[in-house]
């Protein structure tokens, strides 16, 4: 009777389950059928081990996707935080991806807050925004910039989102009266969260990916991030040897009186994995200089790692470079036989990120660029609106020389109370070529940022305003030409009587997460004759990335208009403004969405370009030739 049942049919509709072999065993494990008589089990438990050994043997001869198990690989950090651990995950996915490997990423952030979105961007630097309009760490800006892919708000996993589901469950009655524990209830929802979103595409392609890198947050031993490390040791018993490879970041220090790479913080931490169940197959060790042999020896003896297994990623002109440092230590051979895809892989081709690593190391004329915002003492605060100067520098053939202006040293309540800081921020205004107000929440620097974009618009001064920066620049067109000296944003002024910035009708009043209006949305542009039309190459609309809950009052825009100010983009209703423009400007545009969102390194945003292009009186020349099809 066995076997009859195992016959190639019956194999072959196994391995052809879009659950793949693990999930096929699992589903019979929590099912009735696991508990019946020893026959039937036996029966089970013998089709799972026959079809994991012709799945193995079919993976070695066909290299076609939907036969292969998802294999992962698992970055994390020790001794301290900030090392780089979503830069060293980023060029993981982009050495594997150059080898001719599908990757999607996901992001563990320990913290309870179910996501970014309230957390302080001095604490933790921006908030990114994704298509569906998940609100997520930075990092996540990082993996979609270098491995050009669209992930979904589910590749952030926080312990918020997963106790929060669990909750959810057992209020529901979904655990049937058993008691919930960490152990195996957020353990099991952590495996089956990574599971479920390690298959969904990213890439634009049809079918799971080839590889899933997992970066989890924090550093080894911190309380927040045991559930994680436990239901990771168990992912990696579970999928199997063969398609579970960890990479350790860790700090290699050296102390200034003795002048020696000391070793000795990096064994801890990994002594420390170890202990909590989980093996590094490979080290990436962080420092200033390149390591030493005798210090690659040393930790290979002491941590249990292969040298060939212990990567350096020492300080470089740009992070760019890292792919390249990972590539040049044949990283990519290390994870991939770990991972038993040496015979599917082909060696890795990224002359096209050589170039770009080159070009920028090799770029001499440069372009000043006054930022003038709120939260300049993190430049983490506005990292995606920094790539997105750099992208578009790069395709000008120039470096980005940006310059912090905090909005409040501009204030004339400054020039009384630290007048040098107040004479600094003005001298710095006036020497940049163009000056951009990006996006923030609440009224401090807002008069700064107000005098900004009124230098900018008198002077000629290219400007570009993101979000609060468009409503910034309509309150500084209101107070100045329309002559409404008390012309303001509800948010900075709830009583004021002359609202030219509302609170979305729509908005909730009560909540701050996840109320504001997130997302890609259309913005369906009113002429094909404006600037922002021309830049993206589309007369009719675009489509980009919203983080906001206050708009321009729908009331003065006849007003506004009247007077030059000209609303070039409206939402789908016609009632939301989303792009300003001044024709009689060289370039001045406010948009309120965030374009830095979907810069990429060999795609630099149009506005951004647009806005260098000014900068450097190549605007004109640029549309002309872009117009002409040149």
């Amino acid at each position: 009777m066995y076997k009859y049942l195992l016959t190639p049919k019956s194999l072959s509709a196994v391995r052809s389950s879009s659950l793949g072999l693990l999930r096929f065993r699992s589903k019979f494990a929590g099912s009735k059928l696991w508990n019946c008589s020893f026959p039937a089990r036996t029966l089970i438990q013998t089709l799972c081990l026959h079809t994991e050994t012709e799945e193995n043997r079919h993976i070695s001869q066909s290299p076609s996707r939907t036969d292969r198990a998802m294999k992962y690989v698992l970055v994390t950090g020790g001794v301290v935080s900030g090392l780089g651990k979503g830069v060293t995950a980023s060029s993981i996915g982009v050495v594997l991806k150059a080898c001719g490997l599908r990757v999607t990423s996901i992001k563990i952030d320990p913290y309870l807050n179910t996501d970014a979105g309230t957390m302080s961007p001095f604490e933790h630097g921006e908030v990114f925004v994704l298509d569906d309009g998940g609100e997520v760490d930075l990092d996540l800006g990082n993996y979609e910039r270098f491995l050009d892919v669209t992930l979904t708000r589910d590749n952030n996993i926080t312990t918020g989102k997963i106790f929060q589901s669990v909750i959810e469950k057992e209020r529901r009655g979904d655990y049937l009266g058993k008691t919930v524990q960490v152990v195996p209830h957020i353990t099991d929802a952590i495996k089956n969260w990574i599971e479920s979103v390690a298959v969904i595409p990213v890439d634009g392609q049809e079918g799971p990916a080839d590889v899933c890198v997992i970066e989890l947050g924090g550093t080894v031993g911190d309380i927040e991030s045991m559930p994680f490390i436990e239901a990771l040791r168990q992912l990696s018993f579970s999928v199997g040897h063969d398609n579970f490879c960890l990479v350790h970041v860790s700090l290699i220090p050296v102390l200034g009186v003795v002048g020696e790479q000391k070793t000795k913080p990096t064994q801890h931490s990994v002594r420390e994995l170890r202990a909590l169940g989980l093996t590094a197959h490979l080290l990436a060790c962080r420092s200033a200089q390149p390591l030493l042999e005798n210090t690659k020896e040393k930790l290979s003896q002491f941590c249990h790692v292969p040298a060939a297994n212990i990567l350096n990623i020492h300080d470089v002109p740009n992070i760019w470079h890292v792919p390249l440092l990972l590539r040049n230590q044949n990283a990519h051979h290390a994870v991939l036989k770990q991972l038993n895809l040496l015979s599917i892989a082909t060696p890795p081709d990224l002359q096209d990120w050589t170039k770009m690593a080159e070009t920028f190391d090799n770029l001499t004329n440069s372009v000043r660029i006054a930022m003038v915002g709120k939260y300049v003492g993190l430049t983490d605060s506005y990292l995606s609106v920094v790539k997105a100067l750099l992208h578009a520098c790069i395709a000008c053939s120039l470096k980005p020389s940006i310059d912090w202006i905090a909005a409040s040293d501009l204030e004339d309540d400054s020039a009384k109370l630290t007048p040098e800081a107040h004479a600094a921020a003005w001298e710095t205004l006036r020497n940049a070529a163009c000056v951009l107000v990006p996006g923030g929440f609440g009224d401090r620097g807002v008069r700064g940022m107000i005098l900004a974009a009124k230098y900018a618009r008198e002077n000629n001064i290219p400007y570009l305003g993101i979000c609060l920066g468009m409503q910034i620049s309509v309150i500084e067109f209101a107070r100045s030409v329309l002559g409404i000296e008390r012309a303001n944003s509800e948010e900075f002024d709830a009583q004021t009587s002359d609202r030219v910035v509302i609170f979305m009708p729509e908005g909730s009043t009560t909540h701050m997460g996840s109320t504001m209006r997130l997302g890609s949305r259309k913005t369906l542009l009113q002429t094909p004759d404006c600037i922002t039309a021309k830049l993206y190459g589309n007369p009719q609309y675009v489509d980009e990335r919203h983080r906001h809950r206050y708009e321009v009052n729908p009331q003065v825009i006849g007003a506004l208009e009247e007077k030059g100010l000209k609303f070039v983009g409206k939402d789908e209703t016609g009632n939301r403004m989303e792009i300003l423009e001044l024709p009689s400007h060289p370039f001045y545009v406010g948009v309120q969405f965030h374009p830095e969102f979907k810069s990429r390194p060999r795609r630099p945003s149009p506005l951004f370009l647009g806005f260098i292009l000014a900068a450097t009186g190549k605007l004109e020349a640029y549309l002309n030739i872009h117009q002409n099809g040149v």
